[in-house]
């Protein structure tokens, strides 16, 4: 067994975790992060992805024409009402599977937003390269907007602690059209339907030349926790409720980029939170974490806080799920801590990176224990020399 094994039953031991505790909640917070990247030369922010050029280009359409319309001209989604058992219409499976023109479409009778006009584009830079962000102008068209680009335009359930959403392995047909009228005006003499069928079939597994990815947000309050419990004015809080939304999922996109993992998990959150809440505010503070995922009364837990959201699959016995609670507030108070100590040093934007990569070697165990800032720091070291000597 690993050390690091020994030491995270140990700390699981001094919170009272029984055998059977300690393995759930060992198996709860593996650490999934493969740090192989940290072999080549890396330099931040990343370059953006290959889909992030044409997302540009209707960033610039939307600040012409306003972006819901820019969209509409370009995702096929967009076209679409939300309406239950659309999904399953041949109209609709044309349209989104196989790139059909929707034009003469009657099923296609568009997507309805309430505040159209205050739906924006903006292509955010993060620490993981440039994103595309769409921020819904109201909690209904945030909805919408999750429905159609991620649930087939069915009506489907979105969590009301649900505030962002990140899309992944969205096929955009609208890029699929540019590569082939490219194609068609490079093989003018040889562009039948049944040789771009063979050319589509050689596109099919590059998946960078028609996937994208972006990010969803809603404009409430982060966590759905009111400016009252906060201490702020709405305004105020509602514009820091932003920056932490868009640098939490940026932080996702960071983790799975590099490391290739952005999980429902403690661990993922305690990091994403830590990025967004340093982002807003200069500094990180353990007790907004703790509100946010309803521990700002610990031991009591908030019913409806954020963190019965991660519980695991399986999901954790209730005396596991307590142990765990109790990881996350000393880790959450550990973070603090550190961040307070080293504040000089983490503010530098070379350092920002490293710290949140820094987190990713940790476990909720390591974090949560007295030697929590001793091995982040360490930790911290390390990677400065691994990466200075990678990038010479």
């Amino acid at each position: 067994m690993s050390n690091q094994q020994e030491f995270r039953r140990s700390v699981l031991a001094s919170y009272g975790a029984s055998a059977s505790q300690t393995e759930e909640v060992l198996a709860y917070n593996q650490n999934l992060f493969s740090h192989k990247c940290l072999k080549h030369a890396l330099k931040f922010p990343l370059a953006p992805e290959a889909h992030v050029t044409v997302w540009e280009e209707y960033a610039f359409a939307a600040r012409v024409m306003g972006a819901f319309e820019a969209l509409k001209q370009c995702l096929v989604q967009f076209r679409f009402p939300i309406l239950a058992g659309i999904s399953q219409t041949e109209a609709y499976r044309f349209a989104t599977r196989k790139g059909v023109p929707v034009d003469n479409i009657p099923e296609a009778t568009g997507l309805i937003l309430t505040l159209p006009e205050k739906l924006q584009l903006i292509i955010h830079q993060s620490l993981a390269g440039a994103i595309p962000v769409l921020l819904a102008g109201n909690r209904e068209d945030f909805v919408t907007l999750v429905q159609a680009l991620t649930m087939q335009n069915e009506p489907k359930l979105v969590p009301a602690s649900m505030g962002a959403c990140m899309v992944a392995g969205f096929n955009n047909w609208d890029r699929i059209r540019r590569d082939r009228q490219q194609w068609s005006a490079k093989n003018s003499g040889n562009c039948s339907e049944s040789s771009w069928a063979a050319e589509f079939q050689r596109i099919i597994p590059q998946k960078t030349l028609y996937q994208d990815r972006f990010i969803i947000l809603s404009d409430g309050f982060y966590s759905d926790v009111s400016a009252i419990d906060m201490g702020l004015s709405e305004l105020e809080w509602q514009r820091l409720s932003l920056t932490i939304r868009l640098e939490h999922e940026c932080t996702h996109y960071f983790t799975r980029r590099l490391f290739g993992s952005m999980r429902n998990n403690m661990l993922d959150e305690l990091i994403a939170d830590y990025r967004g809440i340093v982002a807003a505010t200069g500094y990180y503070r353990a007790d907004w974490f703790l509100r946010f995922v309803g521990l700002e009364s610990f031991p009591h837990y908030r019913e409806g806080g954020r963190m019965q959201n991660y519980r695991g699959q399986p999901p954790l016995c209730d005396r596991a799920f307590k142990i765990l609670q109790a990881l996350v507030k000393a880790a959450a108070e550990n973070l603090q801590r550190f961040d307070t100590d080293y504040a000089s040093e983490l503010r530098d934007i070379n350092i920002q990176p490293l710290m949140l990569i820094a987190l990713t070697y940790l476990t909720l165990e390591e974090l949560a224990s007295k030697e929590a800032n001793f091995r982040i720091q360490q930790t911290l070291e390390e990677l400065q020399k691994t990466i200075s000597a990678s990038n010479h």
